[in-house]
């Protein structure tokens, strides 16, 4: 059975758009007062209206979580607007596909950047807030879910640094549940397959067509199918852990 999330509060990163907006969206419509984060602040303004506008409660952060500095202190704005933190949702990323041989190192830096160091850097500043809280919650829990992608299941040609991220992501998600699972803080990975949001918008124009011929003939799934299976994660009854989650359209192979 759903518990819903009524005196909680959630922080969700990169949620602007897709994922990570309907994500705010879900968590607000279970009770979760929803800190929304990302670099887009227009965004995030209209994000915030629509939450409030359906009864909700939810604040806008303009932050960049490659910084260590920038994401500590999103984690302590959200904290001091809105009382606690229960619920952390790693989702900024980037994906920028393409041959690692002449790859524009940019390309690399701005996915580690983003997909692992910003995760980190936010996991690290709320970890503190999300112990205590599952001390004093009258649910007794608390929650990180990290976005990771079937890519960290699955290696691909000319996917090889995404694939090493969201790898990585796996890897540190799976280490820190064993840390912290004890003291009631669950920790759940999410591994989307072809979900239709602005995520390939970033790639070069020739890769770009390479990925639109891939995924010819199927239905992608929505972010508001991710952001249902993130609302199931987190509503669960203190005893129940959702690991891992791993979501393909129907139509995908891979």
């Amino acid at each position: 059975m759903a518990e819903r999330l009524d005196g909680t509060v959630a922080l969700v990163t990169g949620a602007s758009s897709g994922i990570g907006e309907a994500t705010a969206v879900a968590l607000a419509a279970q009770g979760a007062a929803v800190a929304v984060a990302a670099r887009r602040k227009d965004r995030l303004d209209a994000l915030v209206s629509r939450i409030e506008g359906e009864g909700g409660k939810a604040v806008a952060i303009e932050a960049d979580v490659t910084s260590p500095e920038r994401a500590q202190a999103t984690v302590e704005q959200a904290v001091s607007e809105l009382g606690r933190l229960d619920t952390l949702v790693n989702n900024a990323g980037v994906m920028l596909l393409g041959p690692i041989q002449d790859a524009p190192l940019e390309e690399w830096d701005r996915m580690v950047a983003l997909n692992v160091q910003g995760l980190l850097y936010c996991s690290h500043a709320a970890l503190p807030h999300l112990l205590s809280a599952a001390e004093s919650s009258p649910r007794g829990v608390a929650d990180i879910v990290n976005i990771s992608s079937v890519a960290g299941r699955v290696a691909r040609l000319g996917s090889g640094v995404y694939n090493l991220t969201k790898w990585g992501v796996g890897a540190f998600s799976e280490s820190l549940r064993q840390e912290v699972t004890g003291r009631n803080v669950r920790v759940s990975l999410v591994e989307p397959g072809a979900v239709d949001t602005e995520l390939t918008d970033h790639l070069r124009p020739e890769i770009q067509e390479s990925a639109r011929k891939r995924f010819e003939g199927v239905e992608k799934l929505e972010a508001a199918d991710i952001a249902e299976a993130i609302e199931y994660i987190v509503t669960r009854p203190r005893r129940v852990a959702i690991n891992e989650v791993l979501i393909r359209p129907t139509d995908q192979e891979q």
